[in-house]
Parts: structure tokens; sequence; C-alpha cells
């Protein structure tokens, strides 16, 4: 069998995961904005996060 890994290679793995509670109404505003943006939940929460703390560093 081969060594190699599966899987595309990443400069930024995913290596945590994280698992939250949400009620129905958020969970309809993730799915919008997602749908708006055309990504997965968890790529528009990443990408949420790291808005918000932008947003910050202002």
């Amino acid at each position: 069998m081969s060594d190699k890994k599966r899987g595309r290679h990443t400069d930024n793995p995913k290596n945590h995961s994280v698992r939250i509670r949400m009620d129905k109404i958020t969970i309809e505003k993730l799915d919008k904005c997602r749908e708006v943006e055309n990504l997965n939940r968890s790529e528009m929460i990443r990408k949420s996060i790291s808005k918000y703390y932008d947003d910050l560093q202002k």
C-alpha cells in the first residue's frame, strides 16, 4: 500500500473541530448567507470570524 495521505494538499490544514449549538433562526441565517456566498457552513463560519476579527483590528 502507498504511504500517501488522501485528500487535497493545503498550506492551512483544518486540524481542529468545534461543535456548537444554534437555534433555528440562527441556522436559517447561516444557510441564507452561505447560499448567497456559495460556501458551505464551515467556510461561511470561518469567513465570518475572519471578517469580525479584521473589523476589531480597525
